[in-house]
Formats: C-alpha cells, sequence, structure tokens
C-alpha cells in the first residue's frame, strides 16, 4: 500500500492519533479506512460512534500508531536497527537496567547515552522539519516526487520521480489506458515501479486472491503474467502464501 499524500501532508498531531477527521468522515492515515459521521459500528458486543470507531479501528488492525510507525522502512523513519529496537523496547515502558539485559548491550549508563542520542536527533527533527515548512512557503519550482508505499522493500533513486513524469510513463506504457493491456514490460527500474504502482490497483485491499484470480488479473495486463506476478512480490505490493496458493494486496 502507498503512503497516501494525506499522511505526509498531516499535522503531527494527527499522525500521532493516526487519523484525520473531514466534513462527514474520519480517515485512517495508515491505511485510508473511511468511517462515516453519524453512524454507530458495532466492534465485538459494543457500539461506538464515528471517531471512537476509527481508534477502535487503528487497535485492532495496526495495534497502534506507534507500531505501525516503526515499522516503515528505516529510509523513511532514519532510525538504524539498533535505534528501531531501543525505542521498540522503551515504547514497552521497560527501565533502562531492563533494556541493557533484554539487549545484552554495555551498561544502564549506556542505555542513558542512547536516550540522549535519540533526543538529540528529536531536537534536530523539529528544527529541520520547521525549515522545510518554511520552505514550502518560497520554494515554488519544488516538484512533487512519488511517494514510497509502505510495504516497499526498498526506498532508493527510483522513486525520485515526479508526478508530471509518471503520468507520461503511463500514457506510454499504457496506450489504451491504465486498465488496459500494458505495452511492454522491459523497462528501466523507475518505470518499472510506476507500471507495477498502478497494475497493483487492480487488486482490491482486504481480499485473498488464488493464484488462478491473480493469473487472470495479469494476463489483461500483459502475456508474460507470471514475471508481472513475481514482480509485484518482490517490490512489495502483494503478498503470498508460502505454497502460492493465496495473494493478496500488502
Amino acid at each position: 500500500m502507498q503512503l497516501s499524500e494525506q499522511f505526509w501532508n498531516a499535522s503531527l498531531e494527527a499522525l500521532k492519533r493516526g487519523y484525520v477527521e473531514e466534513t462527514d468522515c474520519y480517515i485512517c492515515l495508515l491505511c485510508g479506512k473511511t468511517v462515516e459521521k453519524g453512524i454507530i459500528y458495532p466492534d465485538e458486543g459494543t457500539l461506538y460512534e464515528a471517531e471512537r470507531y476509527t481508534r477502535v479501528h487503528i487497535e485492532n488492525t495496526h495495534g497502534s500508531v506507534f507500531e505501525y510507525l516503526i515499522g516503515l522502512d528505516k529510509k523513511l523513519t532514519g532510525l538504524t536497527d539498533h535505534q528501531n529496537s531501543l525505542l521498540r523496547h522503551f515504547y514497552q515502558g521497560m527501565s533502562d537496567a531492563d533494556v541493557q539485559k533484554e539487549m545484552g548491550i554495555g551498561s544502564a549508563s549506556t542505555i542513558r547515552n542512547h536516550r540522549f542520542a535519540l533526543k538529540e536527533k528529536e531536537r534536530q527533527s523539529k528544527v529541520y522539519l520547521a525549515m522545510m515548512e518554511l520552505l514550502k512557503e518560497k520554494d515554488k519550482y519544488a516538484p512533487a516526487f512519488v511517494e514510497p508505499h509502505r510495504t516497499a522493500k526498498m526506498v532508493d533513486e527510483r522513486y525520485n520521480i515526479t508526478a508530471e513524469e509518471i503520468e507520461e510513463i503511463l500514457q506510454k506504457y499504457f496506450p489504451e489506458g491504465t486498465d488496459g493491456p500494458l505495452k511492454t514490460f522491459h523497462l528501466q527500474e523507475k518505470h518499472k515501479l510506476v507500471v507495477l504502482r498502478e497494475i497493483a490497483k487492480r487488486f482490491k485491499s482486504g481480499h485473498v486472491y488464488s493464484e488462478k484470480e491473480v493469473n487472470e488479473s495479469l494476463k489483461a495486463a500483459h502475456d508474460d503474467f507470471v514475471t508481472l506476478r513475481r514482480y509485484l512480490i518482490e517490490y512489495g505490493f502483494l503478498d503470498r502464501t508460502p505454497d502460492g496458493s493465496q495473494y493478496w494486496l500488502k
């Protein structure tokens, strides 16, 4: 799933909540689920109004906003594996001594030093965020880059592509429209990302497909549906069971 424009444009407070409020609904920033206002929603024998149900959805589906965010690719969070592990333990409410024992590193004072380094990173991030927000007001020529999807296995220069370029690529390789056949799949990696992201839209989130269903859907895009299927998995758009009997949109 691609992280939405709403996700990237959300305020810090909205991102911490995990959802934004619109005129007639609440939208989960983590998966895009829309919860309409004015409706009572049942969940395990309890009735909830829309906003409370949105929070219940986040808890049931994503665990917590923290768990979702820390599970993002390291190129999106800027965290090393070591920092990621530390933050997970801190979020669980573990003491410095407990974290030291769990991770088997240094001493409790070593963990305190790591806390200080993370706090310094937080301060730097605030300054950088403020500068980038101010820059938006002045930089009239900044292009809109394609946003990485949450399940991307690699976030690299392939994402250095603008919205205008995406439109050109889609028109070039889908001459009959994006619901039609793919002209060719002999593409450079950057173009391949755009094409695969578009093809992934042919699958519904939350639906489990058989291999036959996946193949039939991909045949409409290209004769070499096996290669398309493999790349959709490699690029993190689709996932499957180990025996390949079931597929779903990640």
